[in-house]
Formats: C-alpha cells, structure tokens, sequence
C-alpha cells in the first residue's frame, strides 16, 4: 500500500464519494468498507454514485437521498443516482445532456474532498474525476487498466476477498487499520409489512433459493434446485425462489418440485431485504441475492464454478461453499454450465444445508 496523501488525516477530511455504479453484489461487496469508514469518522459526509436500479440498496423509495440518516438510509448522507444504460441508449439527446449535468452539478456541490472509485472501469473513474474532490483513490491495477490514469492516489489492495481489498482502498486515506463493521441496509416499513403478511398466510421456517445467476456457466440446473426444495420440504421447511427480471422461467422450473414444497416471488430490491431477513438458510450461487444474504448473516450454501469463492464467496456469515476442484476460474459468459459445476450433486446440496441448519441449534 503507497502513503496516504499528504492531506489526508482524520481530522482534516470530512468528505467523501464512494463510486460504486452496480452490480447489486458489487455494491454490497463495497458497503463494509464505507460502514468501517463511516464508524472511523462518524461526524463525516458520505455520498455514493450508484446507478439508479441499485439505489435501495442504500435508501428506500421515496425516502429523500440526502439529509440526515435515519433507518430507511442508515449509511450515508447523500445518494447521487446515474442511468448510464439509458444515456447511452441517446447519448446525443438534449435530456441525456441535462441529465448528467444534473448529477454531476449536485456531486460537484458537496465538495467532496476525496472519491474512492471501488469500481475500478473507465466511466466509473470518469465520474470520479468529474466529482471534483481534490483526491481520487483506486486500486493500483483495476479491473480496466485505464482507470487508473484518473487516480492521484493508487493503492495495493490487501486481501484474498474482494471486501477486504475494498476496506484496504478506505484504510489507505487514513493511514491506519480500520475495524470490520456490519452495513447497515434500509428498512422498509411498508416493504417489512408486505413481507411479514405475504409469510402470515402459512410459511413460518423457509429457506430462499435464487437458481439464477447472472451467466449460464454459473448457474446450477434448476430441476437440481427443485430436488433440493423437496429434500428441505420432507424436513419441514418451504422454499421460496426469488428470481430477477428474465429469470421468471428458471424459477417456475424449481416451482414445478412436488409436494407444493416451493413458490417462486419476484421481489423489489426493499421486499428482498425484508424477506432475506427472516430466511433460515440461504441457497444459490455466485450473485447479489447471495451476498445480500451474507451481509444480512443469514447462513449461505454456496454453488460456486467459474468463480473464485476466495474472492467472492459468502463473506460474514456462517457458510458451506462447494466447487469441484475441477472448476476453473473464468469470467466468460458462457450460455451454458460450466462443467466442474455440473459434478456437485443434490445430495452435497441437501447435507450442506442440514449441517448449517443444525448448528443454528448447536
């Protein structure tokens, strides 16, 4: 890690933009750095650029994105927003224009002293820079080698995970360790009491699945999921599939498993929260849904193949990952599963999650 810069002390720097666009596990992947940084200076202004679709993971709607924290947005003190697939979809538009010029006016007000750039890609440098904070921090080699041009302060990371190489980057501004904290997410009343009469009706212990997965190589075969929920079932406990937008089909398939032991819901990022909540055990692979269950401490059975659970796995919970040695890792997005994935089998699944389920009672 290079020396903090030459500004920088506790003391001084009371402001700060975390840049962190998307995806939903990426996002939650960056939370304990900025809830270490926010429990290292409590008295200081955080604000994040996010893209719009991922905002509640950081503020419910409508809650106001920025003024004083409360329980519906716990974290930080301003929320900007971007809509960078819409603006490329008419970039030379005059409403595209006055969009981001709005953003970026609003950034630009705050005079954040330093950006932290989690992202590590050209745009989300892009938008660093033009945030106008006096110092932009990134890692040394990020994931688009380019981006590292914008930085005035290049870091090391530390860490096998990506969470601990993102507490690294918000360590590095203040030159000392910062201790690991639990994020806060928001709290949805209205979300927390859909939830809570949506379950009323009969499901009292459920497990939550997410059989999608972003890229096919990642993804288990859902009739392998459906076994899983019948297996689960015979023990008492229901499962409920949770699926993303073009994943209505993959979850209908884990639906069809006898016994009426599963039922698929297509939930908001706030009723996600609230239901991932009250979860006994969470079961999927390598994406947002996952991760957000591990943030929240919910126990996780992992489903890992291309990825490296090393880097990505379930971080902050107690957790069972299986990946054949067979899997390489790889960020291709194959259409179809990767092999090593394909080996684990339904039995593996069912006794990973008896042994969380029973060190719950241990």
């Amino acid at each position: 890690m290079t020396e903090p810069p030459a500004q920088s002390s506790s003391q001084k720097l009371e402001r700060f933009l975390i840049v962190r666009l998307g995806a939903m596990g990426d996002v939650i992947h960056a939370l304990p750095a900025v809830a270490a940084l926010r429990q290292a200076c409590p008295k200081a202004t955080i604000g994040w650029l996010i893209e719009e679709r991922w905002a509640e993971l950081l503020c419910t709607l409508p809650t106001a994105r920025s003024g004083a924290r409360s329980e519906q947005r716990a974290l930080v003190d301003h929320v900007h927003t971007v809509d960078t697939k819409k603006w490329r979809s008419d970039l030379l538009s005059l409403q595209t224009a006055e969009q981001a010029a709005a953003v970026l006016s609003d950034v630009r007000s705050k005079n954040y002293q330093v950006a932290f750039d989690f992202q590590g890609a050209i745009k989300s440098a892009l938008f660093a820079s033009w945030s106008g904070a006096n110092t932009i921090i990134g890692a040394a080699q990020p994931r688009e080698n380019v981006a590292s041009m914008f930085y005035g302060h290049r870091v090391i990371p530390r860490g096998a995970h990506v969470v601990e190489q993102n507490i690294s980057i918000a360590e590095s501004v203040l030159g000392r360790s910062l201790p690991a904290s639990t994020p806060p997410f928001p709290r949805d009343t209205q979300s927390e009491a859909r939830v809570r009469a949506w379950l009323q009706r009969g499901i009292k212990d459920f497990v939550l699945m997410n059989p999608g997965a972003g890229w096919g190589a990642k993804q288990w075969p859902a009739e392998r999921y459906a076994k899983a929920a019948q297996f689960l079932c015979a023990r008492g406990l229901r499962t409920i599939v949770n699926h993303g937008p073009g994943e209505k089909e993959i979850a209908e398939e884990v639906q069809r498993a006898r016994d009426g032991s599963a039922e698929t819901l297509c939930a908001s990022i706030s009723d996600l929260i609230a239901l991932t909540r009250r979860a006994r055990l969470f079961i999927g692979g390598d994406t947002g849904p996952l991760h957000l269950a591990a943030a929240l401490q919910i126990p996780v059975v992992g489903i890992y193949g291309p990825t490296d659970p090393a880097r990505t796995g379930p971080y902050g919970t107690r957790s069972l990952v299986l990946r054949s040695p067979a899997s390489l890792t790889s960020h291709k997005r194959r259409s179809t599963p990767e092999e090593g994935l394909l080996t684990i089998t339904v039995q593996q699944v069912a006794e990973a999650a008896v042994r969380l389920l029973e060190k719950e009672h241990a």
